[in-house]
């Protein structure tokens, strides 16, 4: 299932890059500036976004089996994210693909704490409700899929240096736990990208939204190994993100030069 969903996005992702508009592109090549450059932006061409901000995510079965190890700590509910991709917008139509990554940060290895990350790939389709030269706003919907690694942390500093060294069964015990998860995943939410015909291809904008997953995962081992009596959760996450694209440009001679 997750080779044949892979595959779709990615060719979902390399047929939006290779769209292109051939009358569009005979007409660029006869606009030129009074410099003799030719700068319009090319519109068979997407736009490359970087994307930083939060999501919020509470793992409710695996903090409640947590909780009755007093050793360990519960999972934050908050991480900040990363996200690497690209928008394209068409007759009103908008289309892109982003990979993402998130980490709580909360993690401390001299002490006891926890810690969530993850990975995810995605593809969106909306419609622009707003398309002017300087603002784009749409709601978008899509599909993806996210990996999880939720890391435990013990305080081990009653552990005596020597005795760590002395024995192997010590050595095991005062290592993290870590267990895994993923989930095929939906998304919907907003998105506005705002642009200055001065930016030079530049823009900024926010996307904010919800995804969930499709039915509830077992937890895993480090290793992706089965567990009995595992606890199950799926995702119910907000996210927000602020948005900065940038539109390639078409340089080259003019006539006359």
């Amino acid at each position: 299932m997750k080779s044949i969903f892979l595959l779709c996005l990615l060719a979902a992702v390399a047929t939006a890059q290779g769209q292109d508009d051939k009358h569009e592109k005979h007409q660029m090549k006869g606009q030129h500036d009074k410099h003799g450059m030719h700068g319009k932006y090319t519109d068979f061409m997407p736009m490359s976004t970087l994307g930083l901000g939060a999501s919020f995510q509470q793992f409710d079965g695996l903090n409640s089996r947590i909780a009755g190890f007093p050793e360990y700590t519960s999972l934050k509910d908050h991480a900040a994210t990363l996200q690497l991709g690209w928008l394209k917008e068409r007759n009103r139509f908008v289309s892109g693909s982003d990979i993402s990554f998130g980490n709580s940060f909360s993690g401390d290895k001299g002490k006891k704490s926890s810690n969530i990350r993850f990975i995810g790939l995605g593809a969106d389709f909306g419609y622009a409700v707003v398309k002017n030269k300087t603002v784009l706003f749409y709601p978008f919907a899509g599909l993806g899929y996210e990996w999880y690694q939720a890391r435990f942390y013990k305080d081990n500093s009653s552990s005596d240096f020597d005795d760590v060294l002395d024995s192997p069964n010590l050595q095991n015990a005062i290592r993290p736990v870590n267990f895994k998860n993923d989930f095929f995943t939906y998304h919907l939410g907003l998105g506005v990208n705002l642009t200055s015909p001065k930016s030079m291809g530049g823009g900024i904008g926010l996307r904010a939204g919800y995804t969930g997953s499709f039915h509830d995962s077992y937890w895993k081992s480090n290793d992706n190994q089965n567990l009995g009596n595992a606890p199950k959760d799926g995702l119910s996450r907000f996210f927000v993100s602020l948005v900065f694209s940038h539109q390639p440009m078409m340089m080259g001679k003019g006539k006359g030069h």
